[in-house]
């Protein structure tokens, strides 16, 4: 078994045009003070880091480790959230991810695909030069407008969907794959794959690709009514990256999963700040770790009540408490009898 290595933090929603949030050397310093040992680094967010420059410049990648590094902390991985999304956008959502993607290629989506989908590729050699070994991004959706339809969907939508999903992301697999870097797509409400079932059906038509591995966070499936640690079993060896980010959900007799509209606070379904949510991150933990996930724990805040600066800080703690540092021995080694063969048959009888 191995230890789970964190806390860490998801830079996005962190990131502001005051200090100490508004450079990489400051967040990094704010970081560092609040005790996690990681960072995550949105690589959408330009004035932090240029993507493209560490794709092409060793250099500079190494220039950007020694900034984080300069604080007592390790890069655990880049993310592409925002870029990912834009590999696949069905046409009803073209003007509200338009401000994804540079002003350049607003109100034209076919270069704004060939955009994002050029970004994964420096993000897959961005990350061989920082020498990580994960990637987070998101899939993107064509069919998401379709997940309760009604009028029925049409028969052969759902392939063919897929298989159009599939045709865009295997030139970036295979990138990922010459760089040995992990492409982890986040399972997530608003993607194609927002489940287990939806993962699968992506997996069989990339050809069970090795690198289309996945980001596990538990949060999105309490909000999906989803068992999170049942998931755990089920795709164990795909898992190689862990957003620590809780949840809750408390339908009512007016509003369930689908939350009418509401904002975040009136929902049934809330993220909150670690600790506050429903998310058994005991047994998450004792899971992975049962499991031999070798990766990072990286807290992500979104909390619909509590101000990100404590959750934060409380976050920190909360990671360091939950990581479970394995044992090298077994408890009951003190009754060992030692290893004796003639022992053993004569106890089997044979």
């Amino acid at each position: 078994m191995k230890t789970i290595k964190g806390p860490g933090i998801f830079l996005a929603q962190f990131l502001g045009d005051k200090p100490p949030f508004n450079t990489l050397d400051a967040i990094c310093e704010w970081a560092s003070g609040l005790g996690f040992k990681g960072v995550q680094i949105p690589t959408w967010a330009t004035s932090y880091f240029n993507l493209q420059k560490a794709a092409e410049s060793k250099t500079y990648a190494e220039e950007v480790k020694g900034v984080v590094n300069s604080h007592g902390l390790e890069i655990t991985e880049l993310s592409t959230h925002l870029q990912g999304q834009l590999v696949a956008v069905n046409p009803a959502y073209d003007k509200l991810f338009d401000g994804f993607a540079p002003e350049a290629y607003h109100n034209n989506p076919k270069a704004r695909t060939e955009w994002a989908v050029q970004q994964l590729k420096y993000a897959a050699k961005a990350s061989e030069h920082l020498g990580l070994s994960a990637h987070a991004t998101f899939s993107g959706a064509l069919l998401w407008h379709t997940v309760y339809p009604w009028p029925q969907r049409p028969a052969g939508l759902v392939e063919e969907g897929f298989k159009e999903l599939a045709s865009r992301w295997m030139p970036i697999l295979h990138a990922f794959d010459e760089a040995g870097v992990d492409l982890c797509y986040e399972i997530h409400p608003g993607e194609d794959l927002h489940d287990g079932v939806s993962y699968e059906m992506f997996l069989e038509k990339v050809n069970n690709h090795a690198r289309a591995c996945l980001l596990y966070d538990p949060s999105h499936f309490v909000l999906q009514c989803l068992d999170y640690l049942a998931y755990i079993d089920h795709y164990r060896e795909r898992i190689k990256m862990f957003h620590v980010k809780d949840a809750e959900f408390n339908p009512t007799g007016k509003q369930g999963v689908y939350g009418g509209y509401q904002g975040w606070v009136e929902r049934a379904g809330r993220f909150r700040s670690l600790g506050d949510g429903q998310v058994d991150f005991k047994s998450v933990f004792s899971k992975l770790t049962a499991y031999d996930f070798d990766g990072w724990a990286v807290m992500e805040w979104e909390c619909a009540l509590k101000h990100p600066e404590d959750g934060a800080k409380e976050g920190a703690t909360f990671i360091k408490d939950h990581i479970i540092r394995v044992t090298e021995k077994t408890f009951d080694d003190f009754a060992a009898t030692g290893v004796d063969e003639q022992l053993n048959r004569e106890i089997l009888g044979i």
